[in-house]
């Protein structure tokens, strides 16, 4: 694969004209100044962060039915007199469980949008403040993939822990002791371990089987809790270090390990495409490419079998946001071309991943 184009010093523009050159964006008939590209930029912040506020106010919602069934359901509970009223705390234990489910979904989509900001937070408006003045290479094309192919930043195991970690810990802590408590005093204190057993028996199911069901329960919620503090894929809110229990993380080494949730999120790595041009005006494509899209190019000798005709195709690798610009360009100058576009495993070179270490960009 050819590298890309190195660009070349700014023609002087005619009297009375506007070079391209002095514009920060061009594409397709648009163009934007510096300062038309800030203000653009400003408003999609701002955009941004109504949307996640949104989705915060909507994960407040569901903690607060999940608080008020609880101090619903444990007044009905010790207001009763009759033998099943332990029942009502197993009822809402189950509740609040699908509030917990509900609410990490809703995280999920509040990471979303709160991702999209924390990028803008530390690659644009940081860069201004802080010196070489510039944001990291990907931060752009990032922020364009997560726009056009949306996908959510953190699992839902991820973000149910982070949830009972923060709230429902507390609530489940609450059930679990008044429905002891409430087997204990009710109708009169219990004496024995085993009175309390055999107050615990719901129906048929025997004292012990139920005891046990909770105890199982109530132990998975408290392992999930732990066994997801090492992940660290959330960035919208400021995460508390928990020391000691980092060993828990479940992920690869040098993953998500290191990130920190008020640093920039680590950028995962994006889809890399290959696409293949047949077209019988290959010089005019390819410098067509390499003028708007400055990506290299490379071009082959190909014959149809079906009409025995020769053609050329051309080999240009790409990332997931340039497949739309590359087919409008490709269309604009030869309607009748054939278009491949294919994944790949990996792509290095310029442009792309460093093709060895050396090539690296120094930090």
């Amino acid at each position: 694969m050819s590298d890309q184009p190195e660009p070349g010093p700014a023609p002087a523009a005619p009297d009375g004209e506007t070079n391209d050159q002095d514009f920060v964006w061009t594409f397709r008939g648009y163009r934007l100044r510096a300062s038309e590209f800030t203000t653009a930029m400003v408003h999609f912040h701002r955009a941004e962060v109504q949307r996640s506020n949104m989705w915060r106010q909507r994960l407040d919602a569901t903690t607060n039915w999940a608080v008020l069934t609880t101090a619903a359901a444990i007044s009905l509970a010790f207001g009763s007199r009759d033998n099943l009223q332990h029942g009502v705390i197993i009822l809402n234990t189950m509740l609040v469980t699908m509030f917990l489910a509900i609410e990490a979904r809703r995280y999920r989509y509040y990471e979303l949008w709160a991702s999209r900001v924390r990028l803008m937070e530390t690659d644009f408006f940081a860069s201004m403040l802080v010196p070489p003045f510039h944001p990291a290479p990907d931060w752009a094309e990032t922020l364009a993939e997560s726009l056009l192919n949306p996908q959510f930043p953190i699992s839902n195991l991820e973000a149910m822990g982070r949830r009972f970690r923060r709230n429902y810990v507390w609530i489940y802590l609450l059930l679990a002791s008044a429905w002891l408590l409430l087997m204990w005093l009710q109708p009169t204190p219990a004496t024995s371990a085993q009175e309390i057993v055999d107050r615990a028996t719901i129906g048929s199911i025997p004292g012990t089987v139920v005891l046990s069901v909770g105890v199982a329960f109530n132990a998975a919620l408290l392992l999930m809790g732990l066994l997801t503090v090492g992940l660290r894929q959330a960035s919208g809110e400021v995460l508390p270090r928990y020391g000691a229990l980092e060993w828990f993380n479940w992920q690869a080494a040098g993953d998500g390990g290191s990130v920190r949730a008020w640093f920039r999120p680590a950028s995962r790595r994006r889809d890399q495409l290959l696409t293949l041009i047949i077209t019988d005006r290959a010089e005019a494509v390819g410098q067509r490419v390499l003028k708007d899209m400055h990506r290299g190019m490379t071009e082959l000798q190909g014959r149809g079998l079906f009409t025995g005709r020769g053609h050329s195709v051309l080999l240009c690798a790409i990332t997931v946001t340039e497949v739309r610009h590359l087919e409008a360009v490709v269309r604009q100058e030869d309607p009748r071309a054939f278009v491949i576009v294919s994944p790949v495993q990996e792509i290095r070179g310029s442009g792309f991943e460093p093709l060895t270490e050396d090539d690296a960009p120094s930090s």
